[in-house]
């Protein structure tokens, strides 16, 4: 079987696109490396970019246009005692030239910030999401090296809430509410290699909410106690699907020396999943809106998807050998079924670190955006793409990268995620490498005898790998290179995606505050939906002004 990989959409675009070599003095603060090296604990960006932008097509054909891209954009990061923001966010306005111009506008960026309402006890937090991506016939995603109306995608994400982590006596008392929104935007109807409409994820509303009391080992026992009970909700807009998770258990954590313990929990859980059929005309075939998706039928019943009620229990091992080294591992049964998740990271240094990410889970295109973003530390650098500009859901944190919203499928339908995150980052000197990989899967879950039926037990599969290098250039400029490969196999036979792409990036300070620019980017799609494979290149040289 080939391998058939695809791409979280949102980081092939960039891995390492370096801000102008100028722009680390901009601001106030100091500057820190990747794991604990001091920090800019205030920073705040302002620019405006200008851009000549030549896209050419390599195959199968030779169109090339040509276009002036005008940005406007910020990125703050302010980090003080209790409380953080960090922002990226970018409005660009591309203007073309001739009888095949385009003329688009696009935000892009990301936002997380937290405020202390009760030091050490009580703060708020919120984060926001917005970029663009390219989607195939079959429901999948991958980067978009296209400006152009008609090959764009936009989804967004929006969430807040409080987070409650004090302590009462010996007990530690933590806790999270959260309610999110997610859209994706998609203007063209999709069909699949059978010609069967797809329906994209449209919209969505989040809610969650989690509380835990907890003793350590120690505190008033020889092994640490935990009381969890918490909820999830997410409403779907298509077919108006409905995500409920609902759970309650205790956890024992019994130490068997400084840095080794053994884990347990045991707890009760209610899992539904339901829908309602899509309206049918006269000849009982379903009714597509004019987004090119199924319109609800509000008046059918609502019918089960899914349905767990009852036990759940996992067991594992947790290992800190040290500040830098971390991993939590736990197998178990959940959902009805066997589950693992886990994490580990190090960082052996203040130069590099080492993440690794195991997950399972039920949930919904939104969920998972939220979920993302909300996991994402207040303290980061967005990386983005060095000539379309666009944020790729990569971003710099102080343990290294992360990745925040992997697309992969944005089919409508709820489902099992299940996958694998890794990613390695170090510096050397003047030369920072990086190299991030993973897997997803999706078992999609649909009530039997409505439109989505059909899709209900089968999988899409995710894979990526990315890498890239930054090198300063003496004191005034950098050279920034990528690369990445996406593959995705769609659920059934709905055809597979393959993309891979490379890019390269100089930014050389002309002032204190401009910096000219030039970037090329070649990059290659292969679908199972079109005879023929695509290849583009684009390049770009311009100016950027920081205030």
């Amino acid at each position: 079987m080939r391998a058939t990989l695809l791409a979280l959409p949102l980081v092939c675009a960039s891995l390492l696109t370096a801000a102008p070599a100028h722009a680390q003095a901009q601001g106030q603060g100091q500057e820190q490396g990747l794991g604990g090296e001091q920090r800019s604990n205030r920073l705040i960006q302002p620019y405006i970019e200008v851009g000549q932008v030549i896209s050419a097509q390599l195959s199968p054909g030779d169109e090339v246009l040509t276009f002036t891209q005008v940005a406007v954009g910020v990125d703050l990061n302010v980090q003080g005692r209790n409380s953080g923001a960090a922002v990226s966010l970018r409005y660009e306005r591309n203007i073309g030239y001739g009888d095949d111009s385009i003329d688009t506008d696009t935000i892009s960026g990301v936002a997380r910030g937290s405020l202390a309402l009760i030091p050490n006890a009580l703060t708020f937090e919120a984060g926001g999401l917005a970029a663009r991506t390219r989607l195939d016939a079959g429901g999948g995603t991958t980067a978009n090296p296209l400006v152009r109306e008609d090959a764009e995608s936009r989804f967004y994400s929006l969430y807040a809430g409080p987070t409650l982590a004090t302590r009462v006596g010996a007990v530690n008392l933590t806790g999270v509410g959260r309610v999110g929104y997610n859209r994706f935007e998609n203007d063209a109807l999709l069909v699949d290699a059978q010609g069967a409409p797809v329906d994209v994820f449209d919209d969505s509303t989040t809610y969650l909410g989690q509380i835990s009391a907890a003793t350590g080992a120690g505190d008033l026992l020889p092994v640490g106690l935990a009381v969890t009970a918490g909820g999830f909700q997410e409403d779907i807009g298509n077919l108006d699907q409905r995500v409920r998770d609902l759970y309650v258990r205790g956890d024992v954590t019994m130490p068997l020396g400084p840095s080794l313990a053994l884990v347990g929990g045991l707890g009760y859980e209610n899992v539904e999943i339901s829908s309602r059929d899509a309206l049918r005309d006269t000849d009982g075939n379903p009714v597509i809106g004019d987004g090119g998706r199924f319109v609800t039928d509000s008046a059918a019943p609502r019918i089960i998807a899914f349905d767990v009620d009852g036990l759940l229990w996992d067991v594992g091992v947790l290992w800190r050998p040290s500040s830098r080294t971390s991993l939590e591992a736990r197998v178990g049964e959940r959902y009805d079924s066997t589950t693992y998740y886990g994490t580990f990271t190090y960082v052996p240094s203040q130069r590099s670190a080492f993440a690794v990410n195991v997950y399972d889970g039920v949930t919904g295109f939104g969920g998972l955006l939220n979920n993302s973003l909300a996991g994402l530390d207040s303290d980061f650098e967005a990386i983005r793409n060095p000539v379309t500009g666009d944020f790729g859901g990569l971003v710099n944190g102080t343990e290294g990268q992360s990745i925040i919203g992997g697309l992969g499928s944005v089919r409508s339908s709820a489902f099992r995620g299940r996958g694998v995150r890794a990613s390695y980052q170090r510096r050397m000197g003047r030369t920072t490498a990086a190299l991030g990989a993973g897997y997803d899967r999706r078992t999609f879950i649909s009530a039997p005898g409505t439109v989505l039926a059909a899709l209900d037990g089968l999988t899409d599969e995710s894979y990526y790998v990315i890498g890239g290098l930054t090198r300063q250039v003496g004191r005034s400029a950098n050279l920034t290179t990528n690369a990445y490969v996406n593959w995705f196999d769609a659920a059934g036979n709905g055809g597979d995606v393959t993309a891979m792409g490379a890019s390269a990036a100089y930014n050389q300070s002309i002032t204190r505050r401009l910096t000219g620019r030039a970037a090329l980017a070649i990059d290659y799609f292969d679908s199972e939906f079109s005879a023929e494979d695509f290849a583009f290149a684009t390049a770009l040289v311009g100016l950027r002004y920081d205030f």
